[in-house]
């Protein structure tokens, strides 16, 4: 067999969801190489690619937390918590919603999370509450009276493989000791994750767009970001760099002190075919700097993950197929795996066009509908995929 990359294994052929905010239950019994997942609103297109991302970290405390923090799921912090201690509310001990990332909010309704490959059961990653005792150890942080004699004992239990670590959230605590933390089993032989960037549904920010090209300036990949950006914009890219960044701090000028004046942060400017002067790639318009994104984070996620959420967003239906063209050949060089959701039939159509052009890139479609309290995923052929380009036929 050859070694090449898309000949690797995938680093998740197939997946499973159970009880993971929306989705009660879900089995896609293929992922592709590039796998692009529409349907309706709500049917839970998202929530799958933040299960890639727990997926890829094995369930680390801080992939959890990412999830919740940039869903602004937060725990209502107390109110007279002493200054300079920990801020919880009466019913936490975390900053997070943590019943949000169970379906129906329940923790108790559910047997627990789990997410992986459908038919490996030791490669699931898997959350369940249960119980504290005997786990609580001193911890030199004091913890707000309101918990001393709330009565309730509650942990998160994290397991992938034969690691386990636990997190609490209600404490019933002794007055007279204040100070506990949570013992983690097998903490350093944790396993190690597997890299995973993820994309939209907006735009990357000036600091994030700084942080990956860092790592493909004056490499292969810079010179591919270029044609990326010239993709959309018909070639008019000379040269992209980054500039700012020194360390320094100007005060804006009095027109600028109420706005976001930008200082002397890092971003990205174009050397245009033609023409002198260097111009901010924002303002060459949405569609540069998403298709920018796209090739930065591409380079970033080399035999990782990267999900995409709204993947048409910026880009306009002229270039959809040659955006898809892009990602499958860089996901087949870089042997990775690239999942991105859409409600764009100009997208679907792009998508399919760019896998019949490209047999050696497998590229998968998948529609979620709604099945009862479970979610069910539509797979098409790609004698579907190819009819469905050629007629318009309706697959979001």
């Amino acid at each position: 067999m050859s070694d090449a990359p898309e000949n690797r294994p995938l680093h998740l052929p197939d997946l499973s969801i159970k009880a993971f905010r929306g989705i009660a239950d879900l089995s896609i019994p293929r992922l592709g190489r590039v796998t692009l997942i529409t349907g309706r609103n709500g049917v839970g297109k998202t929530t799958v690619l933040e299960a890639v991302r727990i997926y890829a970290a094995r369930g680390r405390y801080g992939a959890w937390s990412d999830l919740l923090g940039g869903r602004e799921e937060f725990s209502q912090p107390s109110d007279d918590v002493e200054e300079g201690l920990l801020s919880v509310s009466p019913l936490s001990v975390s900053p997070f919603e943590w019943s949000a990332l169970f379906f129906g909010r329940d923790p108790s309704g559910t047997p627990g999370i789990s997410i992986g490959p459908a038919n490996d059961l030791a490669e699931t990653v898997r959350l369940e509450t249960q119980p504290l005792g005997e786990e609580l150890e001193p911890l030199p942080v004091r913890l707000p009276p309101e918990l001393l004699s709330s009565g309730r004992n509650l942990g998160l239990k994290v397991l992938f493989r034969n690691s386990e670590h636990i997190l609490p959230l209600l404490l019933h605590i002794d007055e007279e000791s204040h100070y506990y933390n949570i013992r983690k089993r097998s903490p350093d032989m944790w396993p190690a994750g597997i890299r995973c960037e993820a994309l939209g549904p907006g735009l990357l920010t000036n600091v994030e767009m700084a942080r990956y090209w860092d790592k493909v300036a004056l490499t292969d990949d810079e010179d591919r970001a270029v044609k990326a950006v010239n993709m959309v914009l018909g070639n008019g890219v000379e040269r992209i760099a980054m500039v700012g960044g020194d360390g320094r701090r100007p005060s804006p000028p009095p027109m600028y002190r109420r706005s976001r004046y930008p200082g002397n942060h890092r971003r990205v400017i174009v050397k245009l075919n033609g023409h002198a002067h260097r111009v901010p790639l924002t303002s060459l318009g949405d569609g540069a700097v998403r298709s920018f994104a796209v090739a930065l984070t591409l380079a970033n996620s080399r035999n990782g993950f990267l999900v995409i959420d709204e993947a048409e967003n910026g880009i306009h239906h002229s270039v959809q197929s040659n955006f898809w063209r892009m990602i499958l050949r860089t996901a087949c060089a870089n042997n990775m795996q690239v999942l991105a959701t859409t409600h764009s039939w100009d997208c679907v159509r792009g998508f399919a066009r760019a896998t019949e052009d490209l047999d050696a890139a497998e590229g998968i479609l998948i529609r979620l509908e709604k099945d009862g309290e479970s979610v069910r995923a539509v797979q098409y052929s790609r004698g579907a995929l190819r009819a469905a380009a050629e007629h318009g036929i309706e697959v979001r």
